[in-house]
C-alpha cells in the first residue's frame, strides 16, 4: 500500500483508508485476485485429462485416519524459548 499512496501523493496523516484508495486506481484487493487465480486453476484441472497427474492426486482420497493431538502434543515442535 505504500506504493499506491505515493502514487496518489497520500500520506499516513491524511488518513485515507485503502480500501478508498485501491477503489480510486481501480486496483483489485489481494484477496479477490488470489481467488481468481485459484479458481482459473481449478478450471485447468478440470478440463485435463481424467488419466492426468494433477487430477488425480484432486481426487485422491487417502485411506486411514489422523493421529489424535495428544500424539502432536509429545512430537510436536519444540518449546519456544
Amino acid at each position: 500500500m505504500r506504493m499506491v499512496r505515493w502514487m496518489r501523493g497520500v500520506k499516513l496523516k491524511d488518513r485515507v483508508l485503502n480500501k478508498e484508495l485501491r477503489a480510486r486506481l481501480g486496483i483489485v484487493d489481494i484477496t479477490s485476485l488470489l481467488q481468481q487465480n485459484r479458481l482459473r486453476w481449478y478450471g485447468h484441472v478440470l478440463r485435463m485429462d481424467d488419466n492426468d497427474w494433477v487430477k488425480k492426486c484432486m481426487e485422491y482420497e487417502v485411506v486411514g485416519s489422523r493421529p489424535s493431538p495428544i500424539d502432536f502434543c509429545i512430537f510436536g515442535r519444540p518449546k519456544r524459548t
